[in-house]
């Protein structure tokens, strides 16, 4: 067994209560803290700097990731062995993973996002359902974005179902959040960036502008509502209003699936010649 602590760390210690709180976004936003549950989560908030604070851990995982019990404590986080009813108490999953992390929050300023001149950026404008949001994150990471913005009209970045469906992307690259969409859409054009909306209805084919060439350059991809897509208002921000194709019978693609074909779409012709990328750097 690790020697994380000697004892057990009571179900009723302050420690617990408050970890327990975190499952709430007004305590997660007052403490600006979040829990990240499950071996894969907790071994990359361990390897981001400065993240990790605490770790709650039953004998049985403790001994099973040894590894990622040794990462936390290199980290500095503080370690509590638990029993798994403490754990099933701060875990907000149906089958916890015996572990279970405080992180603090990692959001990103926008501007120093901007300051990074990004080739390719997912903008999510009214997206409120967490499990779409982490996995559109999660997207943008496999993708080769250099960030993701959340608008302020979009879900909490670190409700827990959003943390667990990002699958620990949340930790690979920036995330600005509270973001008006209005004032997304136009640092990025003053970066040099072109926006394209996402909308089923658009006047322009994903297709078609892969074959005319225009794909190549600096992107950000403004995804909407997965009920009702982007308001006109926030389409009318774009420089082009883009569809994915529907070559078959589907009646249409869900939110995480059109960004995906979206983000990849842009990052093979970035990386085309004559692209702002090349296929062995940026």
């Amino acid at each position: 067994m690790p020697s994380a602590s000697p004892e057990l760390i009571s179900p009723r210690s302050p420690r617990v209560s408050a970890a327990r709180r975190l499952a709430k976004r007004n305590f997660r936003g007052k403490e600006r803290l979040f829990l990240a549950e499950g071996p894969q989560a907790v071994r990359e908030a361990a390897g981001h700097a400065d993240t990790l604070v605490e770790l709650f851990a039953t004998l049985e995982a403790a001994e099973r990731y040894a590894d990622i019990i040794g990462e936390a404590r290199t980290a500095g986080a503080r370690i509590h062995l638990a029993s798994e009813q403490v754990i099933a108490d701060i875990s907000t999953t149906v089958t916890p993973q015996g572990l279970v992390g405080v992180c603090r929050f990692l959001d990103t300023p926008f501007e120093e996002i901007l300051g990074r001149r990004p080739q390719l950026v997912a903008v999510l404008a009214h997206v409120r359902d967490p499990g779409n949001a982490g996995t559109v994150l999660r997207c943008a990471d496999a993708a080769g974005a250099e960030a993701v913005v959340l608008t302020d009209a979009s879900v909490d970045l670190y409700n827990p179902k959003a943390v667990r469906a990002s699958v620990g992307s949340l930790f690979h690259l920036p995330v600005a959040v509270g973001v008006p969409v209005e004032r997304a859409v136009a640092g990025l054009k003053d970066a040099g960036v072109r926006i394209l909306a996402a909308d089923g209805a658009g006047d322009r084919d994903l297709d078609d502008e892969l074959d005319k060439g225009t794909m190549g350059g600096p992107t950000a991809w403004v995804f909407g509502n997965e009920a009702w897509g982007l308001p006109e208002e926030t389409r009318a921000l774009a420089d082009a209003v883009v569809r994915v194709p529907i070559h078959g019978r589907a009646e249409s693609l869900n939110l995480a699936t059109a960004a995906a074909v979206c983000l990849y779409a842009s990052a093979r012709a970035q990386r085309a010649a004559g692209g702002c990328r090349t296929a062995t750097g940026n």
